[in-house]
């Protein structure tokens, strides 16, 4: 096989199918050959500044040396092992070191191997955990817009929407709520109270941010009240922080903001710091203990291949050094700074609206003919300014976002906010 520099590009369309893409009509995929703190290069050791992260994974910049270090001690030492009555010290050193910074309440680690799947395992226990009780609770809410996942079970959780609209018939009944806001609360309780909530198993929920339906940011003590009610009703909460943990909201985990405890909480993305696939299902002593019997029916049946697998959780390990040195979050704590600024310049520009901040997230819509969402056609517009610019900006629609790793420097930010001034110039 050829590895002449320069032709990654045109092999790629030869043999590969590429997510979330219309093959026919997009643009050859840029070949990306190495990284380097918030950059990543390609072919001709051109940089790019990776804006959002690599799809929100990435938080200590790439190729990270602490954990490509790790990383490569780990493989020389133990690379994998069946995680069904063995275990290995990986695996529980992350579940320890974890457990310290989650929600006081969280007592078991279950792995598996991305978002998707820690949602599958949190909706699977729950169902089951009622169903280990002699109960019959049923039905699942959600938010509309939510989106965890795109396997079946996370699809079903998820807004109905261009992700989920050629399954849609073979997705489980889900009752969908809108995000809360002090004017509607009263509202959202009452139609929970519809629902009987004697019947409800779960509500799982994006904590404060909803990522692929538009960076939606939703009012804090409004859903602290929704939560709340759902816990006094025996409702069980499900916390979906793959996208919000490890700091994206300013705080350790976005659960921080509020007074009510979940029941289960969700891990990936940021977890390995962007550098493999690993998924965590947190829960309470008190689902774990609902799967204790004799009765061999009351196990949890599920697991993957690469459970636990060692090298994703040393990799864990070492972001979690990363994570939890003081230096973090002063980086965190100026990168929401500088968006600050910017989120006020923001407010002036005639084609944006709706410019919101939440720790390093800043989010804004741009104005166009057509209706807000992922299918706004702006978006293939947006897309190949930014490429031109080399910055990795991938928008929802006409919904723009800027969600960096911590690790960019105020110079990277000031490119980036220089080439959405010449975008939005060009489009008033």
């Amino acid at each position: 096989m050829s590895t002449t520099k320069g032709n990654l590009s045109a092999r790629d369309l030869e043999v590969i199918w590429h997510p979330y893409t219309q093959m026919q009509t997009a643009p050859a995929p840029i070949g990306i050959v190495r990284g380097e703190g918030a950059c990543l290069y390609d072919e001709d050791n051109n940089a790019y500044i990776d804006a959002t992260s690599s799809w929100w994974v990435n938080i200590h910049g790439h190729a990270h040396p602490h954990i490509a270090k790790q990383l490569a001690a780990q493989a020389l030492e133990l690379q994998h092992c069946i995680f069904a009555g063995y275990t290995h010290p990986p695996a529980v050193n992350l579940a320890e070191r974890l457990l310290q910074i989650l929600p006081a309440n969280q007592r078991r680690v279950f792995y598996s191997d991305n978002g998707s799947t820690a949602v599958e395992v949190a909706l699977k226990m729950a169902l089951q955990y009622w169903d280990n009780k002699g109960q019959r609770r049923h039905k699942i809410i959600a938010f509309k817009n939510a989106y965890h996942g795109d396997t079946f079970g996370a699809m079903s959780v998820s807004g109905r929407s261009v992700f989920t609209r050629v399954f849609d018939d073979f997705l489980f009944e889900v009752h969908f709520l809108d995000v809360p806001t002090p004017d509607n609360i009263d509202h959202l309780i009452a139609d929970i109270k519809a629902q009987q909530p004697d019947q409800i198993a779960a509500f799982i929920f994006e904590p404060l941010l909803q990522g692929s339906g538009g960076m939606i940011m939703y009012d804090i003590p409004a859903f602290d009240q929704l939560l709340s009610f759902c816990k006094d009703n025996h409702i069980l909460l499900i916390a979906d922080e793959v996208m919000t943990g490890f700091g994206r909201t300013g705080k350790n985990f976005a659960m921080e903001y509020v007074q009510t405890a979940p029941d289960m909480v969700c891990l990936s993305k940021g977890l390995t710091g962007g550098s493999m696939a690993l998924g965590i299902t947190t829960s309470t002593s008190n689902i774990y203990e609902a799967f204790l019997s004799a009765d061999k029916l009351k196990t949890l049946f599920h697991g993957h291949s690469f459970t636990a697998n060692p090298l994703a959780c040393t990799v864990a390990l070492a972001s979690l050094d990363l994570f939890t040195d003081p230096a973090c979050a002063q980086q965190r704590q100026r990168i929401h700074e500088k968006h600050q600024h910017f989120l006020q310049e923001l407010t002036s520009m005639a084609p944006v609206k709706n410019p919101r901040l939440l720790g390093t997230i800043l989010a804004f819509e741009l104005v166009t003919d057509g209706a807000d969402g992922y299918t706004n056609q702006l978006a293939d517009h947006l897309h190949r300014f930014f490429r031109s610019k080399r910055i990795m900006l991938r928008p929802l629609g006409n919904t723009l976002y800027i969600l960096p790793p911590y690790c960019i420097t105020n110079e990277q930010l000031d490119l980036v906010y220089a080439s959405i001034r010449e975008l939005v110039s060009q489009l008033h």
